[in-house]
């Protein structure tokens, strides 16, 4: 189903459950950004692959061996993911598209925050963030459906990356009082 934007822009209605194609995106740079390139493309489980990716940008991220480039590029991701997101989910005709997946980019980002830098704490981290995410414990179940536009796609993944950076800095602490670290 096409419809006309206020804009005159050509806009589809994409159902929620279909996996994006390529061309529901167009030539839009902010869609590409909001679906993480191809990772929302996934047609099974587009936030997990989402979040993979985000394990391949929080390696690259602590590289730089810098927390203060670190937090920086968290919260452009993180700004500029809103913005993404909220321009795509009204070009798409759906709010918080499953193809949607910067939110789990910032979201993992911020359940890394500050932790070893360790193949063990990034799995950890990322099933504790997958958690969250899926399970949506309140006030993120309430937040993911009182919440429009960006910052609502956004929120529950902030919300879910804090959650899960709460548990892993637990396990961490855990971890390294018993010798384990």
């Amino acid at each position: 189903m096409l419809v006309i934007s206020i804009t005159g822009d050509i806009m589809k209605t994409i159902p929620k459950g279909r996996a994006l194609k390529p061309s529901d995106l167009g030539y839009s740079p902010l869609a590409w950004l909001a679906t993480v390139g191809p990772a929302g493309l996934s047609p099974v489980a587009p936030g997990t692959v989402g979040t993979v990716f985000a394990v391949g940008i929080w390696w690259l991220l602590v590289q730089w061996d810098s927390w203060f480039f670190y937090i920086l590029a968290t919260i452009l991701i993180t700004v500029v993911g809103t913005w993404a997101s909220d321009v795509t989910s009204k070009r798409l005709g759906v709010h918080d598209h499953s193809g949607i997946v910067i939110d789990e980019v910032a979201g993992f980002l911020i359940t890394m925050l500050f932790m070893p830098v360790t193949w063990w704490s990034a799995l950890i981290g990322f099933g504790l963030f997958r958690f969250f995410d899926i399970v949506k414990p309140e006030p993120i179940k309430w937040l993911d459906k009182k919440v429009s536009g960006g910052w609502g796609i956004m929120v529950d993944d902030i919300l879910a990356g804090i959650y899960a950076w709460l548990c892993l800095a637990v396990i961490c602490l855990l971890a390294g009082k018993f010798g384990f670290i």
